[in-house]
């Protein structure tokens, strides 16, 4: 494993669970904590090198899930995550233009992953922003069901980000 590489999981293994608290008490939803956390290490773990010293990584890593977040309650759709992203690579001084297309490649692979009763619940709540009861009544599940493959859908995709080429 790169210096880097092991030099973030640690980081994130300190700190992990401490943020996601601070991302639950910002989101207000546990699911909008988890994609805050997800979204808030990948752009940390890109700009992993600005980091000036590792005592800060928690704050820093707050900070980052914190904005996520507003973004999230104000435009709670992926193409959002996806927007935010792109500013976040023009902040940095990063080329946004590839790194997000390398982003939405990842996304896209990760959804289609999905097998077919969870792609079909996902794109119609994430990505067309349907709601939990629009979705139900497009697909004949009941809102329930749709609630719950919605959750296992978005763990599924966290889950396929976590362990792509994308993952930080």
């Amino acid at each position: 494993m790169p210096v880097e590489a092991s030099r973030f999981e640690s980081l994130v293994n300190q700190h992990k669970d401490a943020v996601y608290r601070q991302m639950a008490r910002v989101c207000g939803h546990r699911e909008d904590a988890e994609d805050a956390l997800a979204t808030a290490l990948m752009h940390a773990y890109k700009a992993l090198p600005k980091l000036e010293s590792d005592e800060a990584f928690r704050s820093w890593l707050g900070t980052i899930g914190r904005r996520v977040c507003s973004r999230m309650r104000h435009h709670p759709s992926i193409e959002n995550a996806l927007e935010l992203a792109d500013e976040v690579g023009l902040a940095l001084g990063n080329d946004p233009g590839y790194e997000m297309a390398v982003l939405k490649g990842c996304v896209k692979d990760a959804v289609d992953a999905l097998p077919e009763s969870y792609r079909v619940v996902y794109e119609r709540c994430e990505l067309d922003e349907k709601t939990v009861p629009e979705a139900a009544d497009e697909l004949g599940l009941s809102v329930a069901a749709v609630k719950s493959r919605l959750l296992r859908a978005r763990a599924m995709v966290r889950e396929q980000l976590d362990h792509s080429v994308c993952a930080p």
